[in-house]
């Protein structure tokens, strides 16, 4: 797929990696829908930053673990920007938790945002490439659309102080292999899982120097790394169901 020219719809694309996606899809040419829960000037910020570029852009404020927002978030970027031909399933929540004293409804929100979320915004945009597919409204595209989720080195690579994130992530995993399969050939899906890229503001010096020390490259990526497999797995029309680690080799280790 060319993406010059493409819609992309980007949740959680207001901050951190989602930022990083959302720029370089712009820069590549495309229009921007930046879906956002709370970060509604840092959202703002990247509109208008895609509109800098001289792409369109709209900001939408939508909770993805809630069917009803989803569905009105995909109305809203296709009524906007007349169309979606890129999903990137990339919000989630990330934070350390005991696996013993960890509550059911702590649980959850991890399941709900990071899994059940990217499920809810797959299937709601992929009735919308479906629907264009059947249309023939592909023109001389080879798949209606591209999915992309944004996974993490965690759903291979266990830690035993995140739990539900790490199981939240292998979930993931197999949401793209189980997904590229229900939605060939009209549709294509694939993740990218990085390691050790922009630590959490929580990470202390110790915990960082841990972390890249348990990758075979032994140093720190960047959101671009990330944003450059995206944009393979976009590109690659004969390409469904991978998983693109960036992760400097940890899942070696």
């Amino acid at each position: 797929m060319e993406i010059t020219g493409k819609v992309a719809l980007v949740t959680g694309g207001a901050r951190r990696i989602g930022r990083e996606i959302s720029l370089h899809l712009a820069r590549r040419g495309a229009d921007v829908a930046v879906n956002y829960l709370s970060s509604h000037d840092e959202a703002h910020e990247v509109r208008a930053l895609i509109e800098k570029l001289g792409g369109r852009a709209l900001c939408i404020r939508a909770d993805i673990s809630d069917s009803t927002e989803v569905t009105k978030m995909v109305e809203e970027a296709v009524d906007s920007l007349g169309r979606v031909d890129i999903l990137i399933n990339n919000a989630a929540i990330f934070y350390k938790t005991d696996p013993l004293s960890l509550s059911e409804s702590e649980w959850d929100r991890f399941l709900d945002i990071n899994l059940k979320g990217a499920f809810l915004c797959s299937q709601q945009v992929a009735r919308h490439f479906m629907d264009r597919y059947r249309e023939g409204g592909g023109e001389n595209e080879l798949v209606a659309g591209k999915i992309v989720n944004i996974a993490d080195v965690g759903g291979v690579v266990g830690w035993k102080g995140y739990v539900p994130y790490c199981v939240s992530k292998a979930g993931l995993i197999m949401l793209t292999k189980s997904m590229a399969k229900a939605l060939a050939p009209a549709v294509t899906v694939n993740a990218v899982a990085p390691g050790p890229v922009m630590f959490p503001d929580h990470y202390t010096e110790k915990e960082k120097e841990a972390a890249l020390r348990q990758t075979a490259l032994k140093r720190e990526g960047s959101p671009i790394d990330v944003a450059r497999a995206v944009e393979f797995t976009l590109e690659s029309d004969y390409v469904t169901g991978e998983v693109v680690f960036v992760d400097g080799g940890r899942q070696l280790l």
